[in-house]
């Protein structure tokens, strides 16, 4: 698992140009990515054909609890966390059910957004 388990927060770590993301959850400051495997577990975990039709659902912005969690599962995997979905369910997220909404669409905006709309959402408060 990459990061210091030492409860320290360890800011600037994401690596934005490869996907990541930052997120305080279980109390520790992760990182997310949402790798070629954590995008194949979520074609897998929501029956996609592809990943054009992955995108399509979340560009829908209908998404349940259960799908938050999974996308944020498999983007904590993809960041190299060993947690698993049943783990993440445990734990509590940054800012709640709002937190865990607001780095879900931070993530897909790394892995699905133009680089010009990348930048511009990094940007944003």
């Amino acid at each position: 698992m990459r990061g210091g388990g030492d409860g320290l927060a360890v800011l600037g770590r994401a690596n934005r140009r490869r996907g990541e993301v930052e997120a305080v959850i279980g109390g520790e400051r992760r990182i997310l990515c949402l790798t070629l495997g954590a995008l194949a577990e979520l074609e897998t975990a929501f029956g996609a054909e592809s990943l054009a039709d992955l995108g399509q659902r979340f560009a829908a912005g209908r998404l349940r609890a259960q799908d938050l969690m999974h996308i944020l599962g498999a983007g904590l995997r993809g960041g190299g966390n060993r947690l698993s979905d049943e783990d993440l369910a445990e734990m509590a997220v940054e800012g709640g059910i709002a937190g865990a909404a607001a780095i879900v669409r931070d993530l897909l905006v790394a892995t699905f957004a133009p680089e010009a709309e990348r930048g511009a959402a990094a940007s944003d408060p």
